[in-house]
C-alpha cells in the first residue's frame, strides 16, 4: 500500500435544490424544514433497482461535493460562524466547506421517490445543498445507530437561535399571494431568514444594510431593522 492514496469517485445523482447560492445557506440540514429540493440519479444509476427498497426510510445520508469551493483551498484553522468569525477551530473540529478533500454529509427527509421515463428523483426537505451539488453516494438514515441524543455538541450545542422576527411590506405580500407554483414560499422564507444568513461580521453592527438572495427564481431584499428582519421586495 502506498504511503498516500488517492481515490476516483463517481459523481451519481446531482441536487436541484431552491438555494441558487452560497449565501442564505442554512449550516446545517433540517433547521429549514420547508427547503423541498430533487436528488435526480444520473442515468447509469437511473435503473429502479438501485432505490428499491429506499421509500420505507423517512430520511437518507448524502454525502456530495462541495463543488463551488473545491478550487478554493484549505487551512488546518477555520473561523465557525456560530462564534462570530473571531475563534479558530482545527478544520476537523467543524463543518467548513473548505476541507482537504471537499466533501459533505447532510441527512434529509424522503418526501417521496418518483420513477417515470426512465428517471429516477428523490423528493427531499430540510436540505441544505446548492443547487447543481454533486452527489456521491446515498444511504438510509438508521436510528437506533446514527441518533445519539446524549451526544455533546462542543461549541455548537444547541441549535441556532437568532431572536429575529420577520415581516413583510404590502408589496411582497401581495407577490406571494398572487404565485401559485410556491404555496409555502412565505414559510419558506420566514425560515431562511430565522437563520439569520447574513455574515458574521456583520450581525451586530449597528446600522440598516440592505441584503438579497435568490431563493427558486425569486429575488428577496430585505434588512434588518430592530432585531426584525423586514422582507421589503420580492421579483
Amino acid at each position: 500500500m502506498s504511503e498516500h492514496q488517492h481515490w476516483n469517485m463517481q459523481t451519481i445523482a446531482m441536487v436541484s435544490s431552491p438555494y441558487k447560492q452560497k449565501f442564505a445557506i442554512p449550516r446545517q440540514p433540517g433547521l429549514v424544514k420547508h427547503a423541498y429540493g430533487v436528488i435526480e440519479m444520473l442515468p447509469e444509476f437511473s435503473h429502479p433497482d438501485f432505490l428499491r427498497g429506499l421509500d420505507a426510510f423517512s430520511h437518507v445520508w448524502i454525502q456530495f461535493v462541495f463543488h463551488e469551493t473545491a478550487d478554493k483551498g484549505w487551512s488546518p484553522l477555520v473561523r465557525p460562524p456560530r462564534l462570530g468569525g473571531n475563534q479558530r477551530k482545527g478544520v476537523f473540529a467543524t463543518r467548513s466547506t473548505f476541507r482537504p478533500n471537499p466533501m459533505g454529509l447532510s441527512v434529509v427527509e424522503v418526501v417521496r421517490i418518483e420513477q417515470q421515463e426512465g428517471k429516477s428523483r428523490i423528493h427531499v426537505r430540510g436540505l441544505d445543498l446548492l443547487d447543481g451539488t454533486p452527489v456521491l453516494d446515498i444511504k438510509p438514515y438508521l436510528p437506533y445507530a446514527d441518533a445519539h441524543p446524549g451526544a455533546l455538541g462542543g461549541f455548537a450545542d444547541e441549535r441556532p437561535d437568532t431572536g429575529l422576527g420577520i415581516a413583510f411590506s404590502d408589496a411582497a405580500e401581495a407577490f406571494m399571494q398572487q404565485q401559485s407554483e410556491y404555496p409555502q414560499l412565505r414559510e419558506f422564507i420566514t425560515e431562511v431568514l430565522a437563520q439569520d444568513p447574513r455574515p458574521a461580521y456583520q450581525k451586530d453592527a449597528h446600522m440598516d444594510k440592505d441584503y438579497g438572495m435568490h431563493l427558486y427564481h425569486f429575488n428577496i431584499k430585505w434588512r434588518v431593522h430592530n432585531e426584525k428582519n423586514y422582507v421589503f421586495s420580492i421579483e
